[in-house]
């Protein structure tokens, strides 16, 4: 059965189109590894010395969520240009909770987040259905989202519409 708050796919839904996504990395056996993504500069990432990290970058599952909002924000603006849903802005806040025995080697205790919480604040003069349409869109073209619900992670997410003037963000 065909959901109508979904809306239709932007692509031919019976053309497979595989994406592809390359990084490199080296690590000079400590906790900083360097990574290289396309043409950009090179990004990196570290744990906080409190995990025997020197502190000098995100760690590997801070960039999860930074992928998570980073995620959002993208399928947002395409649901949004789909929609032709006017807004001015979003704003993110995100958090997680992982049991750090884990990641040391415990057995039984999982070495990923237990919860995530996302709080999506957007801008927008547009009604509550339309609002609500949206969000439902997101949450099911999300990979990273989809990918955080798939591994069992408790989401916790609240979707708060805000009037489109209050929009304040900056993004250069």
């Amino acid at each position: 059965m065909i959901n109508p708050d979904i809306i239709e796919p932007s692509i031919d839904p019976e053309t497979r189109k595989i994406g592809i996504r390359h990084v490199k990395a080296t690590n000079a056996a400590g906790t900083r590894t360097k990574i290289q993504v396309r043409d950009f500069d090179a990004v990196y990432t570290d744990e906080p010395a409190s995990l025997g990290g020197t502190n000098s970058a995100p760690s590997p599952l801070e960039t999860v969520l930074v992928a998570l909002v980073g995620c959002d924000g993208v399928i947002i603006n395409g649901v949004a240009t789909a929609m032709k849903f006017a807004y001015t802005g979003v704003d993110f806040a995100c958090e997680s909770q992982i049991d750090v025995r884990g990641p040391k080697g415990v057995p039984g205790v999982r070495p990923y987040f237990e919860t995530a919480k996302l709080e999506i604040i957007v801008y927008s003069d547009e009604t509550d259905a339309r609002f609500q349409k949206l969000r439902k869109n997101v949450e099911f073209r999300c990979p990273v989202t989809n990918l955080l619900i798939a591994a069992q992670v408790v989401m916790d997410v609240s979707w708060i519409q805000r009037p489109a003037g209050d929009y304040a963000g900056d993004v250069s």
